[in-house]
């Protein structure tokens, strides 16, 4: 069992930024991909960034630009810088691992709030 712990958000301004990291708790396995994914209320959780184990990134059009994704393999640590943050990036944001051989495992979510 692998539990994601993951830490970073909170409040910004309009044109603020954070930034938001994730990693287990625990032992640390091989990895497929990491990424980031974020959901507001009514609507299906959607992808946000990730990074597979050879370093290739994939970006959500809304937030390419503006988001890096970066990982750490041998940590199964993943971030994820937010500049230029918009009041439609609130959302609550959870971080995914997805491992060869134990599958795919969810953080517990960290709400990101952009306001004034």
């Amino acid at each position: 069992q692998v539990q994601l712990v993951e830490s970073g958000g909170g409040l910004a301004q309009p044109g603020g930024s954070l930034r938001l990291s994730c990693a287990p708790s625990g032992s640390v396995f091989r990895i497929y991909a990491m990424g980031w994914h974020r959901q507001v209320p009514g609507k299906e959780r959607e992808l946000v960034a990730e990074i597979s184990s050879d370093g290739r990134t994939n970006y959500a059009d809304s937030v390419t630009g503006r988001f890096t994704i970066s990982g750490d393999n041998a940590k199964n640590a993943v971030y994820l810088q937010m500049n230029s943050l918009k009041p439609e990036d609130t959302a609550v944001y959870y971080c995914k691992i997805r491992y060869p051989i134990l599958g795919t495992y969810w953080g517990q979510g960290t709400q990101v709030t952009v306001s004034s």
